[in-house]
This record gives structure tokens, C-alpha cells and sequence, in this order.
């Protein structure tokens, strides 16, 4: 998915994927989503999310009417580093933000 956001390109083909996670028991739950973390090759994150009509990914097409939407989400540097800290292992943490303090 590709989306301009505040004048900057956001692209999941041209930036890393760093973790992808999902959230229900398969794509048919209304409630199911996947999500994941990208950065950009100018250091940049955000977050690529898809969804179904139940899920915070939702498009509504009309009143109290929703489908199935997708989204793409800047985060800063500290909401990255927020949620890498809960779906990625400490190893790859540190790979990628450098070193944390004990």
C-alpha cells in the first residue's frame, strides 16, 4: 500500500518490514487484523494495518455500515520503540534502536 501523509511518501514494497502480527482466529472474524511495522529507507516508522469491519482497521461506507479497511499509521520514534518492546525479542530490539540500559 502506498499513502502520502503530511507531504511523505509511505510505501510497505519500498520500506523493511520489521514484525507483522495478527489478532484473531482468521480472516473471516470480523475482529481480525494484522498489523505490522515498517521503517523507511529514511529511517522512519509506521504501521500497515488491515482489518476486518469489527476491527480498528474498519472502512465505514455508510451510516453504521463498515467493511473491510486497511490504513497506514506514522509513529514516532518512541512509539516505535513502545511497539517493538512488545511484539519483537530484545536481541532484535537492540538491533535495530542500539543498545538499552539494565
Amino acid at each position: 500500500m502506498k499513502k502520502i501523509i503530511n507531504k511523505k511518501m509511505y510505501n510497505t514494497e519500498t520500506a523493511e518490514e520489521i514484525k507483522s502480527i495478527s489478532y484473531g482466529r482468521n480472516r473471516f472474524d470480523y475482529s481480525y487484523y494484522e498489523e505490522g511495522l515498517y521503517q523507511k529507507k529514511t529511517g522512519e516508522f509506521f504501521l500497515y494495518g488491515f482489518g476486518g469491519p469489527a476491527s480498528k482497521y474498519r472502512k465505514e461506507v455508510a451510516p453504521h455500515s463498515w467493511e473491510n479497511g486497511e490504513n497506514i499509521i506514522p509513529l514516532t520514534l518512541d512509539e516505535a520503540k513502545d511497539w517493538c518492546a512488545m511484539y519483537i525479542s530484545p536481541d532484535r530490539y537492540e538491533a535495530i534502536f542500539g543498545p538499552v540500559e539494565e
